[in-house]
Formats: C-alpha cells, sequence, structure tokens
C-alpha cells in the first residue's frame, strides 16, 4: 500500500527560475541537499507559488516575485514561459495529476497558455473527473456546465467549488513552505483562528495556542523536544498582551527553583526558529478536519546548535509518518544519519547559473546503502555527487498521461 503521508510524489519543473528541468520523485521525508546559493529554494517557491496563486491570484502571486521576467528562467535560449506538473495522490485513495503553464506577453503581461488536471477516483466504480484549458479556452471538461475560463486565472479555483476537484485544491492551497524571521516572531502578533502557520512564524502565537487545545500529547511532545534543543526550556505558550499576544518561555535559571518567564522579545534566534520549524511540523488540523499535507522547511538548522541536530532530525522523521515533509539544507550534522536513506536524498548543484536537482549518484547511493558512510560524513568530504546520466535523460512532459 502506498504511504498515505505522501501527497505529491512527483514534481517537474520546466524553466522557474534558475532550475531549467527536473523532474523528482518525492518521499515522504524528503531532503534538498546544497550550499547556499545552489537553488534549492527555488524547488520549495515553485510549490509555494501555486499556493499563492490558488490562494490570490497568478497575477499577485507574480507580483510577489517581481513579475513573470524575474520568475521566467533567464538563459540564452530566453525561455517565454514557465510550468509545473504535479503527480499527486490523497489519504482517500483519489489520484491525478496537476500541470499549468504560464507563458509571458508583452509589457509584462502573461496568460496561463495551459492548464490540465486529472482526478482518478479510489472508488474505481466512478469515473475520473479532468479538464484541459487552453489560453482561457475549455477544450475538455468532465462536467456538463463548467464555469467559465480566463486566460489570467489558474481554472482549478474556478473548479473548487466542485466535490470532484476540491479535496485537491484544498490539499493545494495549505501547502505549508516555512523560512521563519525570528526578529518578526518577536514582535507583537495580530490573534488569528492559527489554523495554519504563516510561512515566517508571524501567528505562532495563535497556532500554538490552538495546539494546546488539542488532545493526544502533541503539545506535550513539542514542549519535550524545544527542552532538548534549548536546555532548560520547561515551557512554551500563548500570552495575550491587550489586544495583541505573544510567546511566553518558562526556563529553568541557575540559583532559581522554579523556571524563570520570558517573553518572546528576550529569547534567542535559535530557541525561536526551533520553536516555529517544531510547530510547523506538528500543527494540527483546521477545525473543519483540513491538514497541511506537505511542509517545506529552509535550512531548519540555521542558528542551533550542532547538537541539536539529533533532535530536529528525530522531530523530522516522527513528522513524516503523517505528513510530507521536504527540508533544504547544507548541514553534515543535520545528515549524520544511517537512516537517512539515499532515496531521500536530493542533490542540488549550480552550473552556470543552472540550478541541477537529481538523485544521487550511484558511488554515492552504494556507499549510504552499505553504511560505508552517512549521508552527512559524504557531505563533509564533498563526495555526495549527483546522478549526471539520470539528469540528461530528463525532458519535461508536463502534460504527458502518467
Amino acid at each position: 500500500m502506498p504511504d498515505q503521508s505522501i501527497f505529491l510524489r512527483r514534481v517537474v519543473l520546466n524553466n522557474y527560475m534558475s532550475i531549467a528541468r527536473c523532474s523528482l520523485e518525492l518521499r515522504a521525508l524528503n531532503f534538498l541537499v546544497g550550499q547556499n546559493g545552489a537553488g534549492k529554494s527555488n524547488f520549495l517557491d515553485a510549490l509555494r507559488f501555486i499556493a499563492d496563486a490558488l490562494n490570490t491570484s497568478v497575477e499577485h502571486a507574480l507580483r510577489e516575485r517581481g513579475g513573470i521576467g524575474e520568475v521566467r528562467r533567464r538563459s540564452a535560449g530566453h525561455p517565454t514561459n514557465f510550468g509545473v506538473r504535479l503527480d499527486w495522490s490523497l489519504p482517500s485513495g483519489d489520484h491525478g495529476i496537476y500541470a499549468f503553464r504560464i507563458g509571458a506577453k508583452s509589457h509584462g503581461a502573461f496568460e496561463v497558455q495551459q492548464e490540465e488536471c486529472i482526478v482518478n477516483f479510489a472508488n474505481l466504480a466512478e469515473k475520473s473527473a479532468s479538464y484541459k484549458i487552453s489560453s482561457g479556452k475549455i477544450d475538455q471538461c468532465s462536467l456538463s456546465s463548467p464555469p467559465a475560463a480566463a486566460s489570467d486565472r489558474l481554472f482549478l479555483v474556478a473548479m473548487s467549488g466542485q466535490p470532484e476537484f476540491r479535496p485537491l485544491y484544498d490539499a493545494l492551497l495549505r501547502m505549508g513552505f516555512y523560512n521563519f524571521n525570528p526578529d518578526v516572531i518577536r514582535e507583537l502578533q495580530s490573534p488569528d483562528t492559527g489554523e495554519v502557520l504563516s510561512s515566517d512564524g508571524r501567528n505562532l502565537a495563535s497556532v500554538l495556542k490552538r495546539l494546546a487545545e488539542q488532545p493526544g500529547g502533541r503539545m506535550e511532545r513539542l514542549v519535550e523536544m524545544v527542552g532538548k534543543v534549548v536546555p532548560g526550556i520547561t515551557g512554551a505558550s500563548h500570552k495575550p498582551v491587550g489586544k495583541k499576544e505573544t510567546l511566553e518561555f518558562r526556563q529553568l535559571v541557575a540559583g532559581s527553583k522554579d523556571a524563570w518567564r520570558f517573553d518572546a522579545e528576550n529569547m534567542s534566534d535559535g530557541t525561536l526558529r526551533a520553536l516555529g520549524v517544531l510547530v510547523a511540523l506538528f500543527q494540527p488540523s483546521a477545525s473543519d478536519g483540513r491538514a497541511v499535507r506537505i511542509v517545506g522547511i529552509e535550512e531548519p538548522e540555521t542558528a542551533l546548535h550542532p547538537g541539536a541536530a539529533a533532535v530536529l532530525r528525530a522531530a523530522l522523521f516522527e513528522a513524516s509518518r503523517n505528513t510530507q515533509v521536504i527540508v533544504t539544507s547544507h548541514s553534515p550534522d543535520l545528515l549524520d544519519d544511517k537512516k537517512i536513506s539515499a532515496d531521500s536524498l536530493v542533490s542540488v548543484t549550480s552550473r552556470a547559473g543552472e540550478t541541477i536537482l537529481g538523485s544521487v549518484d550511484e558511488a554515492s547511493r552504494t556507499s549510504i546503502r552499505d553504511h560505508l558512510f552517512t549521508a552527512g560524513e559524504l557531505l563533509r568530504l564533498n563526495q555526495l555527487g549527483t546522478d549526471e546520466a539520470a539528469y540528461q535523460q530528463v525532458q519535461p512532459d508536463l502534460f504527458a498521461r502518467p
């Protein structure tokens, strides 16, 4: 039976920022490994672009990134479009593909040149649901009376009112991608529902409050892990401050029998980032039962002491039993574990400004499989290579049938 924590089974990118092409099969836990500036963040941003475009609009998602000229890859070949394809599956057993290509027009304008979605239902008695869109025109749709399409919008938004497409829409909309900003976390925060953690942690207090209200001991487990990352921490909680809120930590101090209380503004960057990472991994489902099906975290080891790597690894493994996790990292300490298989590694390098993403080469794979070296040890030795032959064979076909 397929691992039900895996939502995105394959991601295909074409001309997205520095990524000319890639086709990656993803596992429950994935490590994108490479030096700073190699382009690891661009892979996560391509997925975040989908959530942003569905949550707001394609125009807004492009504008946040500097316009389509900054999103489509710059090269001598001058590509005028970029595309994304997802091969996905849900715990219900429903599965399929979702793909689109967005092209540049004159004066910074754009259009959704092509979009396609196929939903294959777990109940084989049900016919699959699907649509194909070309530049705002409906080429094919399984619905007898589909809504209108527009060339500047993703059609999945219009189709989200249909029960056949709603589960996929919800799952894509609630993907969580995180690069925590300790300065933002320190500021007094505006209360919200706390149902989805913001990408920089600006509603961390609200999410922590919801987490504390959930049964099952998840909050206690989180505090236990924070205490192992930052010795002396015995608690973390939401604290109202007038119409705002903040985080309150309890920490043992030498010479005192009882733990002292500290607000977020008094805590280190490492402590705040550690709490943010753990809350992202273990955040509860929304009140309507919808869960964050995939979590991407950039450099979770940043500002943490090397000894915290083992705790962070344990949290990643534990969370990946229920939520798909993608982590970018260049930390040998984080990868220094024989439980990390070669299949969970994506090697990320940069060549002449182009990001190369692929599985690790056969020498690295054999060393890890035979327990000669951990992935962290290979990274320290600069021996964690990319399978160049496999990469050269990648010819992204965004709209091919599975």
